[in-house]
């Protein structure tokens, strides 16, 4: 794994922070408040560079929300970035709460900015998939992934910690 870029999924904004869908903001907001450093922000996209083991690493969340999440590729296909070097952190309704794994390429799964993001470069990036867990009535998905987390501070903080040290072990 060769990664030169990381974008954090989530909806911009103060309602969305704490919810489920934002868990790929907050999990890089957590790698770059360890390891350090500034965002810039474009109209689109809040990004920095950071050095992870030696190497530069690009981090974005995009501020587009999440259906629109691809509009941020562009950019990092100006720096030389390829699919193959680009991870994307996102909630992952499949995996039980508190699961974090990597998984390279596959479809979204109705992950709207999985969609966004494929629809852009293809399917061949890396994903880091942080398990919310998933409502039974499929119905119920929308508004689920929008919610905050019914599982303790500490229990998500726990998944965030570990989803960050897979990323500094790159």
């Amino acid at each position: 794994m060769n990664i030169k870029a990381i974008i954090g999924l989530g909806n911009p904004g103060p309602r969305f922070l704490l919810t489920r869908h934002n868990i790929g903001f907050r999990v890089v907001e957590t790698l770059v408040e360890e390891i350090g450093g500034n965002w810039r922000i474009k109209p689109e996209m809040e990004f920095l560079e950071i050095q992870i083991n030696g190497k530069p690493v690009i981090v974005v969340k995009p501020q587009t929300f999440m259906n629109l999440s691809g509009k941020v590729w562009p950019y990092l296909q100006k720096r030389g970035i390829t699919a193959e070097e680009l991870l994307v952190v996102h909630d992952e309704l499949e995996k039980p709460f508190g699961s974090v794994t990597f998984k390279q390429g596959g479809s979204a799964k109705g992950h709207n900015g999985l969609k966004s993001i494929i629809a852009h470069c293809g399917q061949d990036f890396w994903r880091l998939r942080c398990g919310i867990g998933r409502p039974e009535d499929k119905s119920l998905v929308p508004d689920y992934v929008l919610e905050r987390f019914k599982e303790t501070p500490e229990q998500v903080n726990q998944m965030i910690a570990e989803a960050v040290t897979l990323i500094r072990e790159l």
